[in-house]
C-alpha cells in the first residue's frame, strides 16, 4: 500500500507493506461539485441566509471593509472576491470605496507580492487591499465575558461590513469562518488574548457550536463590531469549493458548518497505535503554528500511548516566538500545561494544544526543522515519512493498528461510542 501525504508544495509517499500491518483511513467524503465553483458562489450570493440580497444592503456613498484571509489560510479569495465585487457594484458602490482587509489576527504581515497573489491581480488592482495595523485602533465595546474589542480603525469607519473565508474545524473555537474574519482577524492581541483565553473552559473544542465560550464571545464581540454580512466556501481535499455560503454573520455561518460537517466528520470504532495526518500541504503547513490543528484533530483517535505521525514541511518554522518559547520550557508538556492555566498568553496557547498532544501520545515529526532543533521542542524529528514509520513500528510492536489522515486539517474523526472530552 502507498498513500500520498502532502508536504509543503510536494507529496511524501508512505510505503506499507507488513502483513500485520492493520490499515484505515480517515479522509473528507468525496463529493462531487454540486456545480461550477463561480455558480455557486452565483448562487449563494443570489440566495442569501437571513439577509436581503447584498446588492441591495449597503447605498452608493456607504465605505465597505471586506474582511478575509491572510496567507496562512487556504481561502480562495481570488475566486470569491470578484463575484462578490460585482454584487456590491450593483449596489452603487464603485471600486473606489471598497477596501480588502487581510485578516492577521498575531500572525505576520504580508509583502505587496503575497497581498497580490491572494486576491488576484485584477482585484488588486481595483480596490485597496491592506494589512492591518495594531497601533492604528479603536475600542467599540467589552463583551459579557469581558473581551474589550479593539479594531483596526479603518474597519470601524467603513460604513458596512464584510467577512469572507473558509469553514474548517477549529479545536477551540468549534469552526472557523463567521465573524471569525473580524475578531480576530483586524482586532489587537489584547482582544485576541482576552478571547482566546477561554480556549481551556469546557466546550472549547473542535466542531462544538453550542456552549461553546470561544464561539460565543467572538459572535458578541462580532455584533459590538457590526459584521453585517458573509461569503463562506468549504473546500474539499484539493481545495476546491463544493459549497458556500452567504448572509447574516451566524445563521448562514451555520448553514456553511452542516455542509462541513456532511463531508468531513467521520468514526473510527477504536483508537489506533499510529495515526498519521499530514494537515493537507501548503499554507495549513507553512509553520508550527498552523499544522498544529491539524495535529489536534489525530489526537482524538491514538492510544494513549500511541503515535501521531505528523508530517508538516513548516518551511516558516514555529511561526511565533512566543510559541517557541514556551515549546522550549526545560519542564516538558506537565509545565507547559500548568502554566497556561497560570497565565494565559496568545502563543503559550499553541504550546498548551501541542503539550495535551503530547501527553496523549509520542510524536514523530516529519518536517523540515533542522533535526536537533525539533528534538529541543520536545519531537521526534525525521524527514522523510518512511524512516518515521520504521521506528514507529518498532516501538508499537507487531500487530499494530494504524489510522491515516491524509487531510487532517479537513476532517474530525472521533471514535464510535466514546465520550471525548478536549479540555
Amino acid at each position: 500500500m502507498e498513500i500520498g501525504l502532502k508536504y509543503g508544495g510536494t507529496t511524501q509517499h508512505l510505503k506499507l507493506e507488513a502483513d500485520d500491518v492493520r490499515v484505515a483511513m480517515v479522509t473528507p467524503k468525496r463529493t462531487a461539485p454540486a456545480g461550477d465553483e463561480a455558480d455557486l458562489i452565483r448562487s449563494a450570493l443570489g440566495n442569501p441566509i437571513g439577509t436581503p440580497r447584498l446588492s441591495q444592503l449597503p447605498r452608493p456613498g456607504h465605505r465597505v471593509v471586506v474582511a478575509t484571509s491572510d496567507i496562512t489560510r487556504p481561502c480562495p479569495s481570488a475566486r470569491l472576491l470578484p463575484l462578490l465585487l460585482l454584487e456590491l457594484n450593483r449596489s452603487g458602490i464603485p471600486d473606489t470605496d471598497i477596501t480588502v482587509v487581510f485578516g492577521l489576527g498575531i500572525h505576520r504581515g504580508h509583502t505587496a507580492e503575497e497581498r497580490e497573489r491572494l486576491v488576484g491581480s485584477d482585484v488588486y488592482r481595483r480596490v485597496r487591499c491592506i494589512d492591518p495595523d495594531p497601533a492604528d485602533a479603536v475600542h467599540v465595546g467589552t463583551t459579557r465575558r469581558g473581551t474589550p474589542v479593539e479594531v483596526f480603525r479603518p474597519v470601524v469607519e467603513a460604513d458596512f461590513r464584510i467577512g469572507v473565508g473558509v469553514i474548517e474545524y477549529h479545536y477551540f473555537v468549534g469552526y472557523s469562518g463567521g465573524v471569525k474574519a473580524y475578531i480576530p482577524g483586524v482586532c489587537t492581541a489584547k482582544t485576541i488574548q482576552h478571547n482566546h483565553r477561554r480556549m481551556t473552559e469546557p466546550g472549547a473544542a473542535a466542531g462544538n457550536l453550542d456552549g461553546n465560550p470561544v464561539r460565543d464571545d467572538l459572535e458578541e464581540a462580532g455584533e459590538l463590531i457590526g459584521v453585517h454580512f458573509i461569503l463562506n466556501a468549504v473546500l474539499d481535499e484539493g481545495k476546491r469549493v463544493v459549497a458556500v455560503v452567504a448572509g447574516h454573520p451566524r445563521q448562514a455561518h451555520r448553514a456553511g458548518c452542516a455542509a462541513l460537517d456532511a463531508f468531513g466528520r467521520d468514526t473510527v470504532e477504536e483508537p489506533a497505535d499510529i495515526v498519521v495526518v499530514s494537515t493537507g500541504g501548503f499554507p495549513k503547513d507553512i509553520n508550527v503554528y498552523q499544522a498544529q490543528k491539524a495535529l489536534d484533530n489525530a489526537r482524538r483517535v491514538v492510544r494513549k500511548g500511541g503515535i501521531l505521525l505528523l508530517v508538516a514541511e513548516c518551511r516558516e518554522g514555529l511561526g511565533d516566538e512566543t510559541f517557541e518559547a514556551w515549546m522550549k520550557d526545560p519542564g516538558g508538556s506537565d509545565a507547559i500545561l500548568a502554566r497556561i492555566r497560570r497565565e494565559f498568553v496568545l502563543g503559550g496557547h499553541k504550546a498548551a494544544a501541542v503539550a495535551m498532544a503530547m501527553q496523549q501520545a509520542s510524536i514523530y515529526f516529519v518536517s523540515s526543522l533542522e533535526a536537533e532543533y525539533a528534538r529541543s521542542l520536545g519531537f521526534s524529528p525525521f524527514s522523510d515519512v518512511n524512516a518515521a514509520m520504521e521506528e514507529a513500528l518498532k516501538k508499537v510492536g507487531p500487530n499494530p493498528s494504524i489510522l491515516v489522515l491524509p487531510e487532517g486539517g479537513s476532517v474530525l474523526p472521533s471514535v464510535r461510542d466514546r465520550m471525548t472530552n478536549d479540555q
